[in-house]
């Protein structure tokens, strides 16, 4: 863009002199002259008294006026003279008779003089253009800047509070200082522009109730092509008590009408990124030190001047004991030289401080008033050993009257190897007659943040916002930057310290950096606040102001675009009044006839009070790189299940809390207590009719969301619900939605962490009728009757679509990682970590509603408990040990929660590629890779598959059905006894094509089973399939069915009725196996049993029990659920024996024992069943079963059938044997997951051992490069890898750090490559020259690693000094455990040459969505 500058004097006026002259010319040469017919004509743009505009004849309403030059003067009579009006200052010309065109010579005379003054009135001019043209010599007017156009004049309206502007046809306005009014309309092809400097220091800032922009009115503030940049405030003001509503704005808006125009874009700014190296709480990774001492004498502290760690805290009482002082000496002898020393007195420390201690404390420490130390006397030193007076900081105060008149306060500045300033000081004081003395070390001059991405635009004063990255949102925390000269283009400087820790790396393979946020911008929209909440604005919920701005779009705006904007104390909790609001626009894109399809870029949302951006009834809108954060209600919200084809993405959500507004917004409390919409008493229950704030909340599935992140909500972060019909204001006005059979948009390299609820939840829908007696619920709140089942074109009679989640990150979510219910669904490419439940599948609905579909997890990884020990606080609820190794660390819920990776529930569903790692029980919790849902209710089924899974090491349980006790409670309900699913290759027991279910389910067993006791299951070989038992009159009994083969161990079901007139059953079963079936009371008079996952020509043998002299009617026929016929109905015929039933399975015969009471009949399958579908391809094959009993007896006939029909248990298919080799394919493919998949990552491993972990009979040291060891001996170890192809090219080692070491690391090392260091047994040698040369290799300062048992670092040779570097290294008697990174390869900062430019899929996918 072409630079400019601000005029002193603006061309319009340059213009309007020149044309005032040329206007004297002609008066006094007589040469003007203008038809006085023709209307008066004057400057195009020129201002006039009564502040208004001509108009330009090439204006358009809604756009910024062209800039044209000034039109020639039409000169018709060289006798014309101008006159001038007080009502509206307009040139008139008028013509002149012939008869004055001679006068007198007293006229020509005055000609004359006229001519004079005209000559020196012309001097003057030239000199003022000289100046004028000289100021603005470099100035370049540009065409895309609205402040820059012609025909615009500047304007000042000053500050009155009552003024009420309006802006209309010819008002061309420049807005060029603060100003207060009442409102602002801009209507009928005004213009309202905020004007700029090149510098950006032309800041303005509007204050006024309301700004309402319509009927081809335009308000600009910057360009898409000419960006702001100076700062430009709009507060808007107001109380929700005061004045009167707007009609369908209220109050405190932004409003945009039809025909209106808003552009407002900012200073370009990078909107969001993430860490790159990890920030500890308060930004060392020992933490900070604060202490007190409350003991008498010299308090001292050892500090360790690599890390800043006090590692030891002692007291000397030299004030009373002279061994005290010897004691001292000793102490300080024995440190090492480079030790920090913090020492203070507190009290007294002189009467028995020996004269060689003091001796000491000089040679050692430098101190210069230690010899001088008296009686009460505060001092404070804080020095180095052995570094001499130059290192020492010391301070005395004498006491006098109980007092030392303030702190003896000493101070020094040091850096960590990672670079990290931090201050030691002490400090020493006598108060008012008590003693005091304070020790301090924590970081000084800011933190240096490492950040993903280069950061543009970001500046001193911004304010940004770093992510959890633990199980509480409230761990977000803000920072201020500050100015640094020293920072990379991926640094910034932040003032505040951290008070949590914030990831900053990759964790076990899964992407757990911290989102970093920007929320500065330099255009800026706010809503004025009160000091606190008042009126009816909720005070019962929330005790600051919620009464923010809003802003309103309405249908048939001409444009709307809005990048890199700050929208603050926005929202309001009343219903349509949120920080951005598209309300029933429609199409907003090139299907809505515009050519700049609509957009929000780079928006800073934060601090407001209902929603983010609200998408209602609106389609085809853009939202990305916005950020929303610590916002009320659902953040990114799609209103009435009818928005579709919005795309959303890279925004970044957090923070985000209940609100008021919906159900769906509602916590425990105002679920409960806000009752204006029930009916009757009816109170709100909060689990199932509440509590499902979002930070997205898509309404239909048919919407793009790409590259997001979801960091906190206190339920979920990303949640897909489906509405049956339009809801709120497009209630009848759209045709049905159809969502639940829409297909998914795309899902793509989305991010969901710390959220309460679940990170990614697909499930549900809102209530779609108002509060009635039938339903006492209020409308909209949360509904359980919506299942997900995409469909070509959304009709359920085409083919089914899957719906792709493509690269999810889901890690420390208390509850869910993923909720998933609906078929068909296919997670790929994803990664969980440190979740409650990983992921959690559950079928479209299950039989008899959903007609089959299916759930997939393909190539991705499950951790169950990471390095990410999170931190204390921050409403954290769970603290207690856990993971790999056994240490402290935040817990998802109770520390007795069994966690599971993957859960499963319903199905058909499948696994397969897919790593399970680090799911470790402990003594008060279960931990498994695989699980069920608990206390399942339910059905399961044996076509519930895994194949070609991976179990780390650190896996104690793989497969867990739960026992008896606590979360599991009795473990007893139907769908806990029927839990099964297939191993298809054996990747979960070593035992090919078997089913794995509960150890005590003897309807699936046989002899030959493996019991695996642990996983309370059994692994067993044969065919499986399911049977749905439906009874009616009664619907109220409990069933029991046991096998023939194992009658003694029968399964007793409770069923589930669901507020149906009929009972429902749905037992697991082996095939071409007998079965009876018993009651707890008198059979039911209707029964229908329906073959489940029968494929062809399955059968088995059922028994049913009834009560003797009982008569049947028994027909057959084939079920279709979408219309709710049945066709091929046959009749079954009574038979004499069981056995003509058996050897005929395919006739439709039953027959009845009257001794026994059992009614015997085979259900066996005669057409073939495709896909997942639990049916036939003809429909659901079924028996109808009609009973006319005469007894009233208990129907259950065990006792007897067991004696008649008991035969021996055996397999029907031989168990396999069990594999022994470990399967080379089973996993994911990919060994990382993060939310860059453009980029390469190298996984490396140091594991250095000690002498003692040697002792003790540890394993193997070894560099580990993508899997590939490399074991090393004693000494140390180096590997170096090219860092732009990943490929090793040297290893070696070392046996002592000798000359030979230090030279290889100066010289011996090729640019561009990763160092890889490793130590095994004692560390010996010249250790100070290796720590040296690794100053070279990514280390701040040379190392002290005298005495340190282990050490690994990571480094790099090169021009580029990376984030991901690092020296390691463990004090005497301690150990370092097994270290792990994933370093980027290729980066552009590494001068890689020959690199092929990665795919970027996302911008791929982006650019498709915006089609």
């Amino acid at each position: 863009m072409v630079e400019r500058t601000q005029p002193s004097v603006s061309w319009e006026a340059t213009l309007a002199i020149f044309w005032e002259l040329y206007v004297i010319k002609q008066k006094l040469t007589g040469d003007m002259q203008e038809d006085k017919k023709r209307p008066a004509r004057s400057l195009p743009y020129s201002s006039a008294l009564n502040g208004r505009h001509c108009q330009s004849p090439g204006y358009i309403p809604g756009r910024v006026m062209p800039v044209r030059p000034p039109p020639a003067p039409r000169v018709t009579d060289p006798t014309v003279q101008r006159s001038s009006s007080k009502m509206d200052n307009q040139a008139i010309f008028t013509r002149r008779g012939n008869d004055q065109r001679h006068r007198s010579d007293p006229r020509r005379k005055k000609v004359k003089n006229s001519c004079i003054c005209f000559g020196i009135s012309m001097g003057i001019l030239l000199i003022v253009l000289a100046v004028v043209l000289g100021t603005n010599s470099k100035l370049k007017r540009d065409e895309n800047c609205p402040d820059q156009k012609f025909g615009f004049r500047n304007w000042n309206p000053g500050h009155n509070k009552h003024k009420r502007v309006i802006i209309k046809r010819g008002d061309n306005l420049r807005l060029v200082s603060s100003a207060t009014v009442h409102s602002i309309i801009i209507q009928h092809g005004g213009v309202l522009v905020f004007a700029d400097s090149a510098d950006g220091s032309q800041n303005i800032s509007l204050k006024c109730g309301y700004i309402l922009v319509k009927d081809g009115g335009a308000l600009h503030i910057g360009a898409e092509k000419c960006l702001f940049k100076s700062r430009a405030k709009i507060t808007l003001s107001g109380r929700s008590d005061e004045g009167e509503d707007v009609p369908a704005f209220g109050k405190k808006f932004i409003g945009v009408e039809a025909g209106g125009t808003l552009e407002l874009h900012g200073a370009q700014k990078t909107s969001w990124t993430l860490l790159s190296r990890s920030l500890p709480p308060s930004g060392l990774e020992a933490g900070s030190y604060f202490e007190k001492p409350t003991t008498r004498g010299l308090n001292v502290r050892v500090i360790d001047q690599d890390t800043g760690q006090v590692l030891l805290a002692d007291r000397f009482d030299t004030h009373e004991f002279a061994n005290e002082s010897r004691r001292l000496q000793n102490f300080l002898k024995s440190q090492d030289s480079g030790r920090i020393i913090a020492i203070a007195v507190r009290d007294s420390a002189a009467k028995n401080l020996l004269l060689e201690t003091k001796k000491t404390i000089q040679k050692l420490l430098g101190s210069k008033h230690v010899q001088d130390l008296s009686y009460r006397q505060a001092w404070a030193l804080v020095s180095v050993v052995g570094a001499g007076n130059s290192s020492c900081s010391e301070s005395v105060r004498d006491y006098e009257n109980h007092d030392t008149g303030g702190k003896a306060r000493a101070s020094r500045e040091f850096v960590t190897v990672d670079g990290v300033r931090f201050s030691v000081s002490a400090s020493s004081q006598w108060k008012k007659g008590i003693p005091l003395s304070e020790f301090h070390v924590e970081v000084s001059g800011g933190f240096i943040l490492d950040l993903l991405d280069e950061v543009e635009g970001w500046e001193k004063d911004d304010q940004i916002v770093i992510a959890s990255t633990d199980y509480s949102m409230y761990q977000a925390e803000e920072f201020t930057l500050l100015p640094c000269p020293e920072c990379t283009r991926h640094q910034v400087k932040v003032k505040e310290k951290a008070q949590f820790l914030h990831i900053g790396e990759i964790m076990d393979g899964i992407d757990m950096r911290a989102e970093v946020g920007i929320l500065t911008r330099n255009i800026v929209i706010e809503g004025e606040m009160e000091d606190s909440c008042y009126g009816d604005n909720w005070c019962q919920f929330f005790k600051h102001d919620t009464f923010g701005g809003h802003l309103k779009v309405m249908k048939n705006f001409t444009s709307v675009h809005l990048s890199n904007v700050e929208l603050m104390h926005m929202g309001q909790q009343i219903m349509g009044s949120y920080p951005v609001h598209f309300h029933l626009c429609g199409d907003v894109d090139r299907h809505g006839g515009y050519s700049s399809p609509t957009y929000l870029k780079s928006l800073a949302i934060h601090h407001c009070f209902s929603r983010c951006v609200t998408v209602h009834a609106t389609n085809g809108l853009l939202i990305s790189d916005t950020v929303g954060y610590d916002t009320l209600g659902h953040c990114f919200f799609l209103e009435d299940g009818i928005e579709q084809r919005n795309t959303l993405y890279h925004n970044l959500g957090l923070v985000t809390k209940p609100g008021t507004l919906l159900p769906t917004d509602r916590n425990d409390a105002m679920c409960s207590l806000i009752l204006n919409n029930v009916y009757g008493s009816y109170i709100p229950v909060p689990a199932t009719d509440c509590k499902a704030v979002s930070t997205f909340w898509i309404a239909n599935p048919n919407n793009h969301l790409i590259s997001n992140a979801a960091a906190g909500s206190q339920d979920t972060g990303i949640w897909y619900l489906f509405h049956k019909v339009p809801t709120g204001e497009s209630q009848g006005l759209f045709s049905e939605t159809k969502a639940e059979l829409t297909p998914l948009g795309t899902f793509y390299n989305n991010r969901v962490h710390s959220n309460f609820k679940a990170g990614l939840f697909i499930d549900k829908g809102v209530k779609i009728t108002n509060a009635s007696a039938d339903d006492p619920r209020e409308y909209l709140c949360l509904d359980n009757s919506a299942r997900f089942r995409p469909h070509q074109d959304a009709d359920p009679q085409k083919p089914r679509v899957a719906a792709v989640i493509d690269r999810l990150m889901a890690f420390k979510n208390n509850d869910h990682g993923a909720w998933v219910r609906g078929g068909d669904v296919v997670f790929q490419n994803s990664g969980f970590s440190d979740n409650g439940i990983g992921l959690s599948f559950a079928s479209d609905g299950s039989f008899p509603k959903d007609e089959g579909s299916s759930q997939e997890i393909s190539e991705s990884l499950f951790i169950g408990e990471s390095k990410n020990y999170g931190s204390q606080g921050g409403q954290n609820k769970y603290w207690g040990v856990g993971g790999v190794d056994g240490k402290n660390r935040t817990l998802p819920r109770d520390k007795t929660f069994p966690i599971r990776g993957f859960q499963i529930y319903d199905g058909p569903i499948h696994v397969t590629k897919t790593t399970f790692q680090n799911y470790m029980a402990t003594p008060v919790r279960f931990a498994s890779a695989v699980g069920f849902v608990l206390k399942n209710p339910w059905q399961l089924t044996p076509k519930n598959s895994l194949s070609l899974v991976k179990f780390g090491k650190s896996v104690s349980l793989k497969v867990f059905f739960g026992t008896p006790g606590p979360w599991f409670e009795g473990c007893d309900l139907d769908g806990d006894k029927n839990a099964v699913f297939h191993d298809v290759d054996g990747s979960v027991t070593g035992y090919r094509d078997t089913y794995v279910g509960r150890m005590d389910n003897f309807l699936i067993q046989h002899p030959s089973c493996e019991n695996v006791t642990s996983w309370f299951g059994t692994v067993c070989s044969g065919k499986y399939a399911q049977v749905y038992v439906q009874t009616r009159r009664p619907q109220n009994l409990t069933m029991t069915i046991a096998r023939d083969e194992y009658s003694e161990n029968p399964m007793t079901l409770r069923g589930i009725n669901q507020r149906a007139d009929f009972q429902q059953y749905q037992p697991v079963v082996m095939l071409q196996k007998g079965y009876t079936i018993h009651w707890n009371g008198r059979a039911p008079e209707e029964i229908f049993l329906y073959l489940i996952n029968f494929n062809k020509e399955d059968w088995i043998r059922v028994g049913l029990c009834y009560p003797q002299a009982t008569t049947f009617q028994v027909i057959a026929d084939i079920y279709q659920r979408q219309n709710s016929t049945a066709h091929s109905v046959e009749d079954y015929k009574a038979v004499p024996s069981v056995e003509e039933v058996q050897h005929k399975p395919a006739e439709r015969q039953y027959y009845f024992d009257n001794s026994t009471g059992l009614l015997f009949l085979m259900l066996q399958a005669r057409h073939s069943r495709e896909g997942h579908s639990y049916c036939s391809t003809q429909g659901c094959e079924r028996v109808k079963i009609t009973a006319t009993m005469q007894s009233q007896a208990v129907s259950n006939c065990m006792a007897a059938g067991l004696r008649e029909y008991a035969s021996p248990p055996k397999a029907t298919i031989v168990m396999p044997p069990k594999s022994l080799n470990e399967c080379e394919n089973c996993g994911a493919s990919q060994r990382v997951f993060t939310s860059d998949p453009h980029k390469t990552y190298l996984l490396v491993q140091i594991q250095s051992l000690s002498k003692t972990e040697i002792l003790q009979g540890h394993g193997e040291s070894y560099i580990s490069v993508n899997g590939i060891r490399f074991p090393f001996q004693n000494g140390f170890f180096i590997v170096t890898v090219d860092a732009c192809s990943g490929t090793v090219t040297k290893n070696i080692s070392f046996n002592k750090a000798d000359t030979a070491m230090a030279k290889f690391l100066s010289t011996g090392i090729t640019q561009r490559s990763i160092i890889l260091l490793g130590s095994k047994d004692i560390i010996s040698g010249d250790i100070d020259a290796i720590s040296e040369k690794m100053v070279q290799l990514g280390i701040a300062k040379p190392a002290q690693l005298h005495k340190k048992e282990s050490i690994a670092f990571f480094g790099y040779k090169g021009e580029f000094n990376p984030s991901w570097t690092g020296l390691y290294s463990s004090p005497a008697g301690q150990s370092l455990p097994l270290l792990e990174k994933y370093i980027p390869l290729q980066l552009q900062d590494y001068g890689c040459t020959n690199v092929t430019k990665p795919q970027r899929k996302e911008l791929e996918l982006l650019q498709k969505a915006l089609q």
